[in-house]
């Protein structure tokens, strides 16, 4: 009898083994299929939500990785657009014809689709350089630009150097209808310490003037700005349209900044002849910070354009943002 007993707890530690051993192997796996994730391949897991919130920073002696830039069309043919409600900043530039094109940079999310994109300018490379080692969508430029563009210390990535990230779609007529899958160029969201643009976050600064509604103007465009204190964000008009985007969201960030400075010629034109205007957004000048359903009179300051861009109120405090969303209007002075 005590050899049977023997004979039957032995095997009874075998099983134990077996399962143990199983158990482990499969969790091996599991991790595999993360990494794999991780890096950007094919996962096993289950589909997550696409409205999961943006990861918080962490703080890190580590450099962020490069965050991402995107030309987006904006005449009436190529609105509405698509992805332009994720990006953390808009930069409203004025182009040839007094129109406006738009660059949307996005560091905390990548949206499925972004567009549609359009061509890049000379005022660019100089709003980029804040940023370390941008990553730049872009979809053509004036043929003596594109040296400088390459040259440029962002990674210049339209379509000839990566064409699987783009396509053609959207029930839109070319030139308007090119979009990008930033996923296929940026593996993941660099987060917010890759905005070094000088912008300061917190409490509004005393003061202000109240304010229901801006509209800032090109020669051919206009931006107007409309206080929603239901939601608590400014709704984005263009050209008399309300802006929203493919999917129907309405465009409404949490703080509105009208930056004036020198809009000149520069030494590029577009086919038909018409000179590409240069923005410079280094140097000083007005500015005028929308936020909270207020106005405040500010200074702005870029000593170099590999620094950011300050803005002070009237006695020089810091002036802060909104949490949210920032849109960018360089604007005439």
């Amino acid at each position: 009898m005590g050899q049977i007993a023997r004979m039957r707890r032995a095997a009874a530690t075998a099983v134990l083994l077996t399962v143990a051993l199983t158990g482990s192997l499969l969790a091996g796996c599991t991790s595999q299929a993360d990494r794999s994730d991780a890096r950007g391949g094919r996962s096993v897991r289950p589909p997550q939500s696409s409205t999961k919130a943006p990861a918080t920073p962490t703080t890190s002696a580590a450099p962020a990785g490069p965050l991402l830039a995107v030309k987006i069309d904006n005449v009436s043919a190529a609105r509405p657009q698509t992805g332009l409600d994720q990006a953390d900043i808009v930069y409203a530039e004025q182009v040839e014809g007094g129109l406006s094109r738009l660059m949307a940079v996005f560091a905390t999310r990548l949206p499925p689709v972004v567009g549609p994109v359009r061509s890049a300018r000379e005022s660019d490379l100089e709003l980029l350089r804040q940023f370390h080692d941008p990553t730049l969508a872009f979809s053509g430029a004036q043929h003596k630009l594109l040296p400088l563009i390459n040259k440029a210390p962002l990674t210049p990535l339209p379509p000839e150097k990566n064409s699987g990230a783009y396509f053609r779609g959207g029930g839109k007529v070319a030139p308007h209808n090119l979009f990008l899958r930033p996923r296929r160029l940026l593996r993941s969201a660099p987060g917010a310490a890759a905005l070094t643009t000088g912008f300061r976050f917190g409490s509004a600064p005393s003061g202000g003037t109240p304010e229901n509604t801006r509209t800032v103007r090109f020669p051919s465009a206009r931006f107007t700005f409309n206080w929603s204190a239901q939601r608590h964000r400014w709704l984005v008009s263009m050209d008399g349209t309300p802006t929203v985007t493919s999917d129907g969201t309405r465009v409404a960030p949490a703080t509105v900044v009208v930056q004036y400075v020198r809009v000149r010629a520069s030494r590029f034109h577009d086919v038909l002849g018409n000179n590409s205007p240069y923005s410079e957004s280094v140097g000083s000048g007005k500015a005028q910070v929308l936020r909270d359903g207020k106005a405040f009179d500010a200074r702005w300051q870029r000593s170099s354009a590999t620094g950011g861009t300050r803005f002070t109120t009237a006695d020089g405090a810091p002036l802060n943002f909104a949490k949210g969303q920032v849109w960018v209007v360089l604007a005439k002075a």
